[in-house]
């Protein structure tokens, strides 16, 4: 009975969208495509793209069939075999508004902004005048175009069209022109248009085989947020060798032009035990082609006896919900440099800036003599690894809890817990 109710509702709703499934010997094909329905629900993505092509060559150019299969294929990522099915849709049933809708949600995703915006039109076209629900989506498009003006009239006539006030708002504030990229900041740096305030914990503790003191790391930071960018203060606490240091730092980051920002910071300490007695850093973000950003840094540290420069070069790409970023670092220092090659890769499984999973892997190796000894290595070499998880469990608070190894030829290795916690307002 309850097969027979959800048949009947499903064939309801095809013809009131104007796609009438073929009806072929005695509703079968109609329980195929709940088959393979449930299958896409349920996981089962492969089985699920096997019956849906079994289904079109039974009904070539069947709309719903191929709206099913394409959304699979998206699911799957499958960029351009989902593209195909669900343009073959739009081209099957022009006014199909299902398929307008999943083909704009399929070019907003893959960073094709303008193509969604027209995809999302014709959506907005085919709704009842009451569903706020597209002009918000195309309202996103045009805001990942770069057009806020037509953004933001769309924004409102979701409002008029009783859209969440609340929502409209946000997406309002969403409208103010930000170069700086969340997801390659992470929540430290960079918050949802909402708050202007933000504050974050953060305890790193680290043991070592074979058995010495372990260390132990504080970082406090309270920001506020601004149109263009962010300013932190921050205080630092040290605890290693049995020795305590503590350091106080500026940590800002401000737009430029087109795609780019910048990170500026300035630290004092005035102990200069464990930290320097001073050190600044700048580094400069530039996002180019499709999905792509570079950035070149220099971190300058004053110590008591010496300076040391470290020069830095990365590359980011962004990929659905993945960033992967690969950054060389270089220390100059005659007989004595050094090179440090770092991969950071994130998945953002809730599909925001908020909440991701992290890695981290880290090479290393210096030019420091380890042992005057004949035939001892002419360098020492390091590497390292950590995993973290970020969660936020509403807007305003979140925590990020990670583990970290590190193996080096001093002959320690190193075993590290750490975690921060987030706030905003």
């Amino acid at each position: 009975m309850n097969r027979l109710i959800r048949t009947l509702a499903h064939i309801a709703f095809v013809a009131g969208a104007g796609c009438a499934l073929a009806q072929t010997d005695g509703g079968t094909f109609d329980q195929q495509f709940l088959a393979a329905r449930d299958l896409a629900i349920s996981g089962q993505r492969e089985s699920a793209v096997a019956a849906y092509t079994a289904l079109l060559q039974r009904s070539p150019g069947n709309a719903d069939v191929l709206l099913g299969r394409g959304r699979v294929y998206w699911w799957m990522g499958k960029w351009a075999e989902a593209e195909v099915d669900l343009k073959a849709a739009t081209v099957a049933a022009p006014k199909y508004a299902d398929a307008w809708s999943a083909l704009g949600d399929l070019y907003l995703w893959t960073d094709r902004a303008t193509e969604a915006v027209d995809a999302y039109g014709q959506w907005l076209a085919l709704t009842p005048a009451d569903n706020p629900a597209p002009l918000i989506a195309r309202g996103r498009a045009s805001r990942a175009a770069g057009d806020y003006v037509a953004a933001r009239a769309d924004f409102l006539a979701a409002g008029a069209r009783g859209a969440d006030a609340a929502r409209v708002e946000e997406l309002l504030h969403s409208l103010t022109p930000r170069a700086l990229n969340p997801r390659a900041l992470g929540p430290d740096a960079v918050v949802p248009a909402s708050f202007l305030w933000s504050a974050s914990l953060g305890v790193d503790w680290t043991e070592f085989s074979p058995s010495r003191a372990s260390w132990t790391d504080y970082t406090l930071s309270v920001r506020r947020h601004f149109d263009r960018g962010s300013l932190a203060v921050e205080a630092l606490d040290s605890d290693r060798f049995s020795t305590s240091d503590h350091a106080w730092a500026l940590d800002g980051y401000v737009n430029l032009w087109s795609r780019a920002y910048a990170n500026l910071r300035y630290q004092w300490g005035p102990q200069e035990t464990l930290f320097p007695g001073t050190a600044w850093r700048a580094e400069l973000y530039q996002g180019v082609g499709h999905g792509w950003e570079l950035s070149a840094s220099d971190d300058h540290l004053d110590f008591a006896s010496s300076s040391v420069d470290i020069y830095g070069f990365g590359v980011g790409k962004y990929v659905g919900n993945w960033y992967l970023r690969l950054r060389h670092l270089y220390v100059p220092g005659g007989n004595s440099s050094s090179n440090s090659d770092h991969l950071l890769v994130r998945n953002y499984y809730a599909g925001d800036a908020d909440n991701y999973i992290e890695l981290n892997v880290g090479f290393g190796h210096s030019d420091n003599v380890a042992s005057n000894v004949p035939g001892s290595p002419s360098g020492t070499s390091s590497w390292s690894t950590s995993a973290a998880f970020v969660k936020f469990l509403n807007p305003r608070f979140g925590f990020k809890l990670g583990v970290g190894y590190g193996k080096a030829d001093d002959g320690y290795d190193a075993r590290d817990v750490f975690g921060t916690v987030y706030t905003r307002w």
